[in-house]
């Protein structure tokens, strides 16, 4: 990679990892910086609570893997047993730098509340373009990997509820949606949610 690039994918990491600032990583661990280095990236992690805990740092290389899949790959390090090379462990900074191997590394599934936020975010709730008329008002996250967000058609009155499942909630899928609550095909009522008129189910979209 450039200079260039490299920047590029720090930029691209530190925006990702801002969403894990209110929520361990792990139990037991919080996100505490992003910080660059050279081809990498260092994840800084606090692991305990007060005058006990202690932070690392984690080292990334740019070249290996994309920006998407380090969240998996901090949570599968941090969740398990790992075995690290003297080589691979250092100081930097005050903390204990570790070196991560990520190809040897399965990264660890999105928990169900990191995928309702990506779900979200995709579909702009987390935007303010149009705070006047917006698309997405709301959301509820429900039994067995299911979500069923409230939206609003432009020009027209009623509240849809929208199920969608979150391990299927695809670029494709948020990208389609507004157009989907129109196909009748998906539509029933909602005599048992008081928050919306009707819901369009899309859980086998």
């Amino acid at each position: 990679m450039t200079d260039s690039e490299d920047r590029e994918q720090q930029a691209a990491v530190s925006r990702m990892m801002l969403y894990y600032l209110n929520a361990p990583l792990a139990e037991g661990y919080r996100l505490r910086g992003v910080l660059p280095a050279p081809g990498a990236v260092r994840i800084a992690v606090r692991g305990g609570d007060g005058d006990s805990g202690e932070t690392f740092l984690y080292e990334i290389p740019h070249d290996i893997v994309g920006p998407a899949w380090i969240p998996g790959i901090l949570r599968a390090v941090l969740s398990g047993t790992q075995l690290h090379g003297s080589s691979d462990v250092s100081k930097a900074f005050g903390m204990t730098l570790i070196r991560l191997h990520p190809e040897r590394i399965t990264p660890a599934p999105e928990p169900e509340e990191g995928q309702a936020l990506g779900a979200l975010l995709g579909l702009g709730l987390g935007g303010a373009d149009d705070d006047e008329n917006p698309f997405l008002i709301g959301f509820l996250l429900r039994e067995g990997g299911l979500m069923r967000v409230y939206a609003q058609r432009p020009g027209r009155s009623g509240l849809i509820g929208v199920d969608i499942r979150l391990a299927e909630a695809t670029t494709a899928l948020t990208a389609s949606l507004p157009s989907l609550l129109d196909e009748e095909e998906h539509q029933r009522p909602a005599p048992d949610d008081p928050h919306c008129d009707f819901v369009v189910d899309l859980t086998n979209w």
